[in-house]
């Protein structure tokens, strides 16, 4: 049979090297999927692989003007790829001269612990901070990688606690001026700095008056990720939390405990991007409250 033929042809031909080259380019592009898992680049690159699945068939359709429009909008890609990948590229070049690419950590991610024990101590801090009238930022990260935000920031690795996030938000301490950003049931880092909302930076001295810095950081950093940020108020203690770039204030402890359990421990899918229905469908009395303010 040809095929036969065909296959033992290609048997005979095949080199050690040629399955030597097959196993790099495989453990390559593995470990560069493992790299940009959970960021943003997974996003991006889905809209890259949509636009080639776009090029083939206009092409085989023959539609000379969509293929034309695709092949242009991939040139602008290709030379905007430096620039919209530059956090991404910039950490893989630190994992790869600090040898983190080929460590296990990467390979074998550490594992989360209980969920609803990390969820009562953040809710428990939060209550001791509204209390006590102590600002805080912090932010909880979900699917969305935050490894940029995490570098700008001091490094803890420390397990979630009550205390210890009292503690590092308390008035004068080296890391009370930034955000605290958690993953799984460890705090990666505190301190860390966090974009400003681009939609407060261009709407004037008034959104600025209504919104302090926190705030809007908290709001900018969700309008790029899928974290929830959570914002106590120094001045009044109010309880914020923003989620899908838009905020919503006077969240109460069960609320928030409410939240969060819907946001961890039962996660939506990854590719959602849409905020959270218990923190977008306030009740009649939080709209009031809103709209008064």
């Amino acid at each position: 049979m040809p095929l036969s033929l065909d296959l033992s042809h290609f048997a005979r031909e095949l080199r050690w090297q040629d399955l030597l080259d097959i196993l790099l380019v495989s453990f390559i592009l593995y470990r560069f999927f493992l790299l940009i898992k959970g960021t943003r680049a997974v996003q991006l690159l889905r809209g890259m692989l949509l636009l080639l699945l776009a090029y083939l068939v206009s092409h085989a359709l023959g539609l000379n003007t969509i293929t034309w429009l695709v092949q242009s909008t991939a040139t602008m890609i290709i030379v905007a790829i430096p620039v919209v990948f530059q956090p991404e590229l910039r950490r893989a070049l630190a994992h790869i001269g600090q040898g983190d690419l080929f460590r296990g950590e990467l390979l074998f991610p550490r594992k989360s612990v209980s969920p609803p024990r990390t969820i009562e101590e953040v809710v428990t801090s939060v209550k001791y901070l509204s209390r006590q009238k102590i600002g805080a930022l912090i932010i909880l990260e979900r699917h969305t990688g935050l490894a940029e935000f995490i570098e700008t920031g001091t490094m803890v690795d420390a397990l979630v606690t009550a205390e210890l996030l009292s503690t590092i938000f308390f008035p004068n301490s080296p890391l009370h001026d930034g955000a605290v950003i958690v993953q799984n049931d460890r705090i990666a880092a505190a301190g860390a700095v966090l974009p400003l909302s681009e939609g407060m930076r261009q709407g004037g001295t008034g959104a600025k008056s209504q919104y302090g810095t926190r705030h809007r950081a908290a709001i900018g950093l969700s309008e790029t990720t899928d974290a929830l940020a959570i914002v106590v108020s120094e001045e009044t203690g109010t309880v914020s939390v923003a989620s899908g770039g838009q905020l919503r204030r006077h969240i109460t402890d069960e609320s928030l405990r409410e939240l969060l359990v819907e946001a961890f421990v039962q996660p939506r899918k990854p590719n959602s991007t849409q905020p959270l229905n218990l923190l977008f469908l306030p009740k009649k009395t939080d709209a009031e409250r809103l709209s008064s303010k």
